[in-house]
């Protein structure tokens, strides 16, 4: 009894050290930090372990530096456009864009989102489709291939890729692939080697000092981006794996969006990447040449800015732009996210919206890819239909993409989900498009998808079980650090 009474002591002891560490150390706003100092009180001492793997605060450490804004003269760019809005003189292209002057703006100031207005846009919302074009344009490449998704398998698609790759190496064609250790923690380094052996480069974000034990859970790079020659840019929700062409029977059907743009709004792109491939690579850094961003016709009228944002910034600029968003329309808005975890900046938007007579859509999925996740999206979905948003639930398989749109005039498509981890805890890329043809297609889509969802009433949402109300209440609980 006496040992039993000690080693208790050392244990409270050990966990107000923990929670001081907590307290005092991470600068977080108070919801996580409670969340955070639950997961001490009910899990000791495990609970500071899952802190060391999924807590720890990137904010205060800077990763990227904009260096390269100057070499490419993105730097020069943003700030006369920063200064000719400001003063009115900004000549915008786009209806859509103009209108939208102070989202732009924001963006500008926030995130050095150069706007380009020359673009033209393809949309994808089938994976089979996405990569049959993707592999096309890796086919026409004639001087470099830039590639970087956060989940790269080894299955059927993922080999094939590589493969692909590899051939377009050996005839010259500079290739360099970038991915997540985490994301695709499944995908052997031997897989490579030929690739490697032809000339391309490969390059891990945030890779683990000990083999099979990666530590940081947190700061993931969750973007996807292909750049092709300077003129092709990728951006959008797939992953590469068979599942993402709908072959997982867990899943089924695959239901995301993707962006193919050519025209200025390819730059942007490409110095994302830059940063992040010399921030992961400690051998092959990009220098800046001029082939990177070649000069090219206009392709089309598109309104497009580039805003990215990591847990090694304090303003969370995407989700600062979904906000603005938001709080601009005037009819209708459209969501759809494979989760919906919305901080209480992002729920006070949606209300005021709802509550002001814009229709809120909502889409979200029917089954779970990680079960806290869902039933913490479950209890928010509550939150909004209690404010008269409208909530549809696609029945078809999985719906995995992140779009917003507003008005059918605006726009954002990328890999920024509506929840904690995407907007704090990891690295993502949003396109925010400015455009009525390109928004009311997105709007299209959307309610095309509506014929494979069942509506979800305030009624049946209520008279869910106890067991559920239970999951849902220990989620939400969680949903700071999910």
């Amino acid at each position: 009894m006496h040992l039993t009474s000690i080693f208790l002591g050392i244990i409270f002891i050990l966990n107000l050290m923990f929670a001081t560490i907590v307290l005092f150390l991470e600068r977080r706003d108070a919801g996580t930090t409670w969340a955070w100092l639950l997961v001490l009180f009910f899990i000791p001492i495990l609970g500071f372990i899952l802190y060391l793997l999924f807590g720890q605060n990137l904010s205060r450490k800077h990763l990227f530096y904009w260096e390269d804004l100057k070499k490419t003269g993105f730097e020069e760019k943003v700030s006369t456009q920063l200064v000719n809005i400001h003063r009115n003189q900004f000549e915008f292209r786009n209806p859509s864009s103009k209108h939208n002057r102070d989202l732009i703006y924001m963006q500008l100031v926030n995130n050095h989102a150069y706007l380009s207005e020359d673009n033209s846009v393809d949309l994808f919302v089938d994976g089979r489709k996405k990569f049959e074009q993707l592999f096309k344009d890796i086919e026409s490449a004639n001087d470099y291939i830039h590639l970087q998704y956060y989940i790269i398998k080894n299955d059927r698609l993922g080999k094939k890729l590589i493969a692909l790759l590899t051939e377009k190496a050996k005839t010259g064609v500079k290739v360099r692939v970038l991915y997540d250790e985490l994301g695709s923690r499944s995908l052997p380094k031997r897989l490579f080697k030929e690739l490697r052996a032809a000339g391309g480069q490969v390059e891990v974000f945030f890779p683990s000092k000990l083999r099979f034990i990666n530590l940081r859970m947190n700061f993931r790079n969750h973007r996807k981006l292909v750049i092709i020659d300077g003129k092709i840019g990728y951006v959008g929700g797939f992953n590469v794996g068979d599942e993402y062409l709908g072959l997982n029977e867990r899943f089924g059907y695959w239901r995301d969006t993707h962006l193919r743009i050519q025209g200025t709004a390819v730059d942007a792109l490409q110095t994302r990447f830059i940063l992040d491939w010399n921030q992961a690579s400690r051998k092959y850094d990009i220098s800046y040449v001029p082939n990177l961003f070649p000069k090219d016709v206009p392709h089309g009228d598109v309104g497009i800015q580039i805003v990215t944002s990591g847990p090694d910034s304090e303003l969370e600029q995407i989700k600062n732009g979904y906000i603005k968003m938001i709080l601009s329309a005037k009819k209708r808005i459209y969501i759809q996210t494979p989760y919906f975890i919305p901080d209480a900046s992002i729920l006070d938007a949606l209300k005021i919206a709802s509550l002001s007579g814009v229709e809120v859509n909502i889409m979200i999925p029917d089954k779970p890819d990680h079960p806290f996740v869902y039933w913490a999206t479950l209890f928010h979905i509550g939150r909004m239909l209690e404010i008269g948003a409208r909530v549809f639930i696609y029945k078809k398989g999985f719906i995995h993409a992140k779009t917003i749109v507003v008005d059918k005039e605006m726009a954002s498509v990328g890999t920024a989900n509506i929840d904690f981890r995407s907007f704090r805890l990891n690295f993502e890329v949003n396109a925010f498009l400015y455009d009525q043809s390109l928004a009311d297609k997105l709007a299209s889509i959307f309610i095309n998808d509506c014929h494979d969802c069942k509506l979800l009433t305030l009624q049946e949402y209520k008279s869910r079980s106890l067991w559920i109300r239970f999951k849902e209440s220990i989620s939400r609980l969680l949903s700071p650090i999910l």
